[in-house]
């Protein structure tokens, strides 16, 4: 039995729409916190079962009965400490098997958000020192966060960000989804980390090219100053930390921290990930 946790996130309902189509809805269970939320899992003969990553108890409770769990990363400040909290009830529950979807980039001790991003490591750590067996599922950076990064409006107001000529090797986070549940009833991916990255990587003078070859329209990406960029956004208001994670984020991009080459993603899903107009278009729901 394999158990889904943030199932009713971004990447949690990706895997469990796969799964849907591969095997029988009594073959896993979904993990959640909040109950309304669950009811279209639910609707769908989805077993969910009740959890906080804040709450072991709630944990060790939910966790009865599983073999293999997938422990999607959370996005909160005190994330290691709730993947601990996994770790640990999963160990007082007998869990066999944990499959992490952590974080791929080339350097995580001289990446930008370092202070950030860590614990991605260090929760592939605690789950090897506690011999559990796992599979660290290292995602590239989604497509879909592209919006956010470049804008929402870069068809209108192009692209400006100091990002270089730095490329990303992007996916589409139902494309990782889909691989991610692939995986789970296949055998041979005990105790591997791979790098879950598209099959091509892009950089923003690509991105801005791809959206011109699909609106017809003049699209400029501009390499902006790194402080002037950084004091643009606090003229406009934007808060500290938004500002320090875009900042980072992007440096990391321009220091070629994400150009990572793997086939696992294509093996898993048995075909290429999407090309870049095909994935430009989907982000921004263009025809």
């Amino acid at each position: 039995m394999v158990l889904i946790t943030g199932a009713t996130g971004n990447l949690g309902s990706c895997v469990i729409d796969q799964l849907l189509k591969i095997t029988a809805p009594d073959k896993f269970v979904a993990l959640a916190r909040n109950e309304e939320k669950a009811s279209s899992l639910k609707i769908k003969g989805v077993e969910v079962r009740m959890g906080n990553f804040d709450d072991p108890a709630s944990l060790e409770t939910a966790f009865a009965g599983i073999e293999k769990l997938v422990l999607i990363s959370t996005m909160e400040q005190n994330r290691f400490e709730q993947h601990k909290n996994v770790v640990d009830a999963a160990l007082k529950t007998d869990i066999k098997h944990i499959v992490y979807t952590g974080l791929g980039i080339r350097d995580i001790q001289t990446s930008h958000v370092k202070d950030l991003m860590i614990d991605h490591f260090q929760t592939e750590d605690y789950i090897k020192e506690k011999g559990l067996t796992y599979t660290f599922l290292r995602n590239t950076m989604y497509a879909d966060a592209i919006p956010l990064i470049a804008g929402e409006k870069i068809v209108e107001q192009g692209i400006f960000l100091p990002g270089g000529d730095g490329k990303v090797p992007y996916a589409l986070r139902r494309e990782i989804g889909e691989a991610t549940a692939n995986l789970l009833f296949q055998d041979g991916h005990e105790n591997k980390t791979y790098d879950i990255t598209g099959s091509n990587v892009y950089s923003y003078h690509d991105i801005a090219n791809g959206l011109q070859a699909i609106t017809g329209k003049e699209i400029q990406y501009i390499n902006a100053d790194a402080d002037a960029f950084h004091d643009i956004l606090k003229e406009a208001g934007v808060p500290d930390f938004p500002i320090y994670l875009l900042s980072g984020t992007v440096a990391d991009i321009k220091n070629h921290q994400y150009e990572i080459k793997s086939d696992i993603l294509e093996k898993l899903l048995g075909r290429p990930t999407a090309p870049l107009n095909e994935f430009l278009k989907e982000v921004y729901q263009l025809k």
